[in-house]
């Protein structure tokens, strides 16, 4: 249904962006593809991670990071994503999948927004093979031990970190 012509189709791309990298960045690219629009939601601190960066900074990145890209919002959310991606209308749930390790956590989040509200498709999407290690988790801590991270984010994300780390 999702790759049928004439259908307008709306994915969420949800995640905490915490910073955007180029991986995410690649994602939403490669969504773009397979959906006419793409909203990705930025999620609150409702979320068991603890963001370095506030809300309205990790929507302000990606929207940045996002700039030029037609078909693309960035939008904040709270709560269980399966009500927000109903409540925006939208087909499927995008998820990105690195490494198998990321699978099984991922597999298992699907099922359970799918048992949730089973009429919200989930999207897994392989990022380009330069992007599978990436994470905001790793790019954060070779950024905590004066690392380069020039390569893993756009030049305004990895400026936000390192003033971030240094306040």
């Amino acid at each position: 249904m999702l790759l049928m012509s004439g259908l307008h189709r709306k994915g969420i791309y949800p995640g905490t962006f915490d910073p955007v990298t180029y991986g995410h960045i690649d994602l939403i690219r490669r969504a773009l593809r397979v959906f006419d629009e793409v909203i990705v939601a930025v999620a609150d601190s409702g979320s068991e991670k603890k963001p370095l960066f506030s809300i309205q900074a990790r929507v302000g990145l990606l929207k940045k990071a996002t700039a030029g890209l037609k078909g693309v919002s960035v939008e904040s959310f709270e709560g269980l994503v399966v009500e927000y991606a109903r409540k925006k209308k939208a087909d499927a749930m995008i998820r990105g999948v690195r490494m198998i390790s990321d699978f099984e956590y991922e597999f298992q989040m699907a099922l359970t927004n799918r048992k949730l509200a089973g009429d919200i498709e989930t999207i897994f999407l392989m990022p380009h093979e330069s992007y599978a290690y990436l994470s905001s988790r790793l790019i954060k801590e070779i950024a905590r031990l004066g690392g380069n991270i020039s390569s893993f984010a756009p030049p305004f994300v990895v400026k936000a970190l390192t003033r971030k780390l240094k306040s």
